[in-house]
């Protein structure tokens, strides 16, 4: 994921004071982290429940539990995506140094 996607989280999770599980349970619901100050209640719409509680009543409603069964912040996430992708791309390159005795492709 890019790291303004993961920077304007982090900003999200700062102005709506958002725990790591409630920006986990946004981003399962595909929320855009711009977008939620729409849906943010400003103490003056009383109809409105608060941005935590709406976020958990629509995760349950679509998941059909509370909470995700582990909670990892977007920190973590990105940390581990990042080994991850390292991983992957060290395994690709042995394989590439592995596989160098290859025939060509002169007989084309």
């Amino acid at each position: 994921m890019g790291k303004q996607k993961l920077q304007d989280w982090v900003e999200a999770r700062r102005r709506f004071r958002l725990s790591d599980a409630h920006v986990q349970m946004a981003r399962e619901l595909g929320m855009n982290p711009k977008q939620l100050g729409k849906v943010d209640n400003h103490d003056q719409e009383r109809w409105k429940a608060p941005l935590p509680e709406f976020i958990e009543r629509l995760y349950e409603k679509r998941f059909g539990r509370a909470r995700p069964s582990v909670v990892v912040s977007v920190e973590q996430g990105a940390e581990a995506a990042a080994t991850k992708k390292a991983a992957r791309k060290e395994a690709r390159r042995e394989a590439r140094v592995a596989g160098g005795d290859r025939p060509s492709s002169e007989g084309r």
